[in-house]
């Protein structure tokens, strides 16, 4: 049987590949000098799953033959590590989106899917960085989507200006209207609108009151426990996420550290499927 380090990545490399929509591609064109994106793309979910630096992990991959032929490379033929870490940026986000998408294609999921947000801190940066780029990117406000029933992580929303849950949440949601069938919330995402756009698109929103008024606790008094206490879990997987990545991120920029915190999600789906 393979190992789980084999398996993780023949998954992340056919992902990468459907995710750039280059199937065929080879992995490095030797006239141009140029690598695949899909074998960038695949190299960083390594990355992520081995928990290595840059230079740490294309030093590892000289001692593992096997695992690099599964790139359709041969240790030779490995990138040098700094072209793995710029190549990153040049990837569009859309790219590293329908990696998250294609991971979360690996589940049957269920009939109840949760939202929540939460804020994950930048690593800390020195005095002169902060100041040379006028600021110090202490957290990113994290929205995360999660099928409850596979705790797949379905789609992840980052941001840095920190907006109202509500206004996150459809943004969110819209994306994965077909996906969707039951969402479950706090009463960070009260929002009457909210509630009926969902409606309109036939899927059941299940979102605590603001208690303003005798009418709100009414409402939350008719809402299902059983269903509602669902909620739970996409805290869980927040604290999953943490204790499996550590609880900052490691990219300087923010659009770093939204590729970062998207690319985690993947690697981590991928990886709850060879446990399954």
């Amino acid at each position: 049987m393979h190992s789980k380090l084999a398996r993780f990545t023949e998954r992340c490399v056919a992902l990468s590949q459907k995710a750039v929509g280059y199937d065929s591609q080879p992995p490095i064109k030797k006239e141009e000098g140029g690598y695949a994106d899909w074998v960038i793309i695949a190299i960083h979910g390594l990355r992520e799953y081995l928990d290595h630096t840059y230079r740490q992990l294309l030093d590892v991959l000289q001692e593992m033959p096997d695992i690099v032929a599964k790139l359709g490379l041969s240790v030779d033929e490995l990138p040098h590590f700094t072209t793995v870490c710029s190549r990153k940026q040049d990837l569009k986000m859309n790219v590293w989106r329908t990696l998250l998408a294609l991971s979360a294609d690996l589940f049957d999921t269920g009939e109840i899917q949760a939202i929540d947000s939460t804020s994950i801190a930048h690593r800390s940066s020195s005095h002169n960085y902060a100041k040379r780029v006028k600021g110090t990117f202490e957290s990113v406000k994290t929205t995360i989507l999660v099928d409850c029933s596979t705790r797949a992580i379905l789609d992840v929303h980052c941001s840095m200006n920190l907006p109202h849950d509500t206004q996150i949440a459809w943004k969110v949601l819209k994306r994965n209207l077909s996906n969707v069938k039951t969402v479950v919330a706090d009463k960070g995402f009260d929002w009457d609108d909210l509630r009926q756009m969902l409606r309109n698109n036939g899927i059941r929103p299940v979102i605590k009151h603001r208690e303003f008024y005798s009418l709100d606790a009414a409402h939350n008094a008719r809402i299902d426990d059983n269903t509602y206490h669902h909620r739970s879990i996409v805290e869980s997987i927040f604290f999953a996420l943490r204790k499996r990545f550590g609880s900052t991120i490691k990219a300087r920029t923010w659009f770093g550290q939204f590729r970062e915190l998207v690319l985690k999600c993947a690697v981590r789906n991928i990886e709850q499927t060879l446990t399954a």
